[in-house]
């Protein structure tokens, strides 16, 4: 078992993978950091999802900041290229066949058909989702301007989930629908355990 943090310090990601809340179910509290500089290529708007072929990128575009240090809390959305239909129907044949994908079907679909408006609310939402099926009841409060150096009871995890980066993170082996095709796929997004373990997946973190 995984030695629990005091203080965890994230980033607000995208359908984030399973590593960020293992984190935030072991810790007492989190802060979410919403005043850093936005980064591409990172799960701040994209997630890795595990398909029939094999792990799927899956990306939200966004407006390109007016500065280039934008806030994260400032980025926008670009509402083009039909991507909330791309995901969704990506999402569906990736989980349709997975045990709970019915059960949760109705919660996540209506993300995929409202227009939104900032990058940091529609992951939050998503976060708040995501916590309340799975049980994650870990305060979380925003900070309010940039942390650069935290305390030394955080752990500051905000740079070090990134799919640039080799993750230590290995989540024990649970069932994935495809795995007689592809094996185990380690630390997926959060929804690959949530579809294929359901109210189990907590067990997972």
């Amino acid at each position: 078992m995984q030695e629990q943090s005091k203080i965890v310090v994230l980033s607000s990601l995208y359908l984030a993978p399973v590593e960020y809340y293992a984190a935030l179910f072991r810790a007492e509290s989190a802060l979410l950091e919403v005043n850093d500089h936005y980064q591409k290529q990172s799960y701040r708007n994209r997630c890795h999802i595990g398909g029939a072929n094999g792990m799927l990128s899956l990306s939200i575009p966004v407006e390109k900041p007016p500065t280039e240090k934008g806030s994260m809390k400032d980025v926008r959305i670009a509402n083009h290229g039909n991507w909330q239909h791309l995901h969704w129907n990506a999402i569906l044949s990736a989980y349709g066949s997975t045990p709970y994908f019915q059960y949760y079907e109705d919660d996540f679909r209506p993300f995929y058909e409202k227009k939104n408006v900032f990058l940091h609310d529609f992951n939050e939402q998503l976060r708040r989702l995501v916590c309340r099926l799975i049980g994650i009841e870990t305060e979380i409060k925003y900070t309010g301007s940039y942390i650069q150096q935290p305390a030394e009871q955080f752990a500051d995890l905000r740079e070090t989930i990134h799919p640039k980066r080799t993750s230590n993170y290995q989540s024990a082996p649970y069932y994935q629908v495809f795995d007689d095709k592809q094996g185990f796929m380690n630390n997926l997004s959060i929804i690959d355990l949530l579809f294929n373990m359901g109210n189990e997946s907590r067990l997972y973190l």
